[in-house]
Order: C-alpha cells, then sequence, then structure tokens
C-alpha cells in the first residue's frame, strides 16, 4: 500500500493511500497532492536511508511520497 503524508504539527497526516491496481484511489492521491503543491508544500519521494528526491508528479509505484513545507533561509 502506497501512501501519501503531510508532516505537520502532530508529526505527520494520512492524505491519501493506494495500490497500484486502484485507479480511483490513485487519482484521488494525484488530486490530494496536487491540492498540498498549490498550498506551497514540496512533494519528496522517500528512498530510505536519509535519501529523498523531490517530485512534481505523484509517482503510482512510490512506497512513501511526503509532502513538506519548503525550509525557510537566504
Amino acid at each position: 500500500m502506497s501512501r501519501l503524508i503531510r508532516m505537520d504539527a502532530s508529526g505527520h497526516s494520512t492524505l491519501a493511500e493506494w495500490s497500484a491496481a486502484d485507479q480511483a484511489a490513485f487519482d484521488a492521491a494525484v488530486r490530494e497532492f496536487r491540492d498540498q503543491l498549490d498550498e506551497g508544500y514540496i512533494g519528496v519521494l522517500d528512498h530510505g536511508d536519509g535519501q529523498a528526491t523531490q517530485v512534481r508528479e505523484l509517482p503510482r509505484d512510490a512506497e512513501l511520497v511526503i509532502m513538506r513545507r519548503p525550509i525557510a533561509g537566504g
């Protein structure tokens, strides 16, 4: 089962879950992913071992995609 989560004040919130075979659930996850991007969140694909890649589209086969706020700084 794939998951889309958002890092927030509670630690994290699950926004969507889908399987590769469930088109409706994936479509709902894509809509949620895009809504989060519109709210200013960044999507990152977790590779484990502290490695992640920023994504602009929700990968169907991803195990975990994390939405987080950009890091502030200059």
